[in-house]
C-alpha cells in the first residue's frame, strides 16, 4: 500500500508541475490581454503548486522512509530526487518570490507594471532563476517516473 501511495502522489506531483508550468501558463500569456493579468493568474497558480510540492514532498519523505524500513532499499535513490524536487520547490518559489513580489509592488506604487518599471531587469533574473529551479524541478520529476515505472519488488506493495 505505502508503494501504491507513493506512486500516486508522484502522479499528482509531476502531472501539476508540467500542466501548469508548460501547458496552462504559456497558454495564459497567449491567450489573456495583459501580461500583467497573465502573470498575476500564473502567479496563483504557481502558489498553489508551490504548496501542493511542499505538501506531496514532504508525504514522499515520510512514505520513502517506511518502505526503507521494511526492505526497499531502492527507495534510498527516490528519497534523494523527492528531496532534490522539494528544494526547488523550496528555493526557488519560497525562497525567490518574495523578492520578486516586493519588486512587483515597488512598480505598482510607481504605477507601473512590473515589465515597463526601473525593476525589469532585476526581476527578469530573478524570473529566470526560478523558472531554472522549475526546470529542474521537472526533470527529477521525470526521473521519478521513470524509476518508479521500473520493476518493482512484492515487498514494495
Amino acid at each position: 500500500m505505502p508503494h501504491r501511495l507513493f506512486l500516486l502522489l508522484t502522479v499528482i506531483w509531476a502531472g501539476s508541475l508540467w500542466t501548469i508550468g508548460y501547458l496552462v501558463a504559456p497558454t495564459l500569456f497567449a491567450v489573456l490581454p495583459s501580461r500583467e493579468m497573465a502573470g498575476m493568474l500564473a502567479g496563483q497558480l504557481f502558489r498553489t503548486e508551490a504548496v501542493l510540492g511542499v505538501v506531496i514532498g514532504v508525504l514522499q519523505l515520510v512514505l520513502c522512509n517506511v518502505m526503507i524500513r521494511r526492505g526497499a532499499t531502492r527507495y534510498r535513490a527516490l528519497r534523494w530526487l523527492v528531496l532534490g524536487m522539494l528544494c526547488c520547490v523550496l528555493i526557488g518559489y519560497f525562497g525567490l518570490q518574495p523578492f520578486m513580489e516586493s519588486l512587483r509592488h515597488k512598480a505598482q506604487a510607481m504605477g507601473l507594471g512590473v515589465s515597463e518599471s526601473p525593476f525589469r531587469a532585476r526581476f527578469g533574473m530573478l524570473h529566470g532563476i526560478s523558472s531554472a529551479f522549475y526546470l529542474l524541478q521537472s526533470v527529477l520529476a521525470l526521473v521519478l517516473v521513470w524509476r518508479l515505472a521500473g520493476r518493482r519488488t512484492v515487498a514494495e506493495d
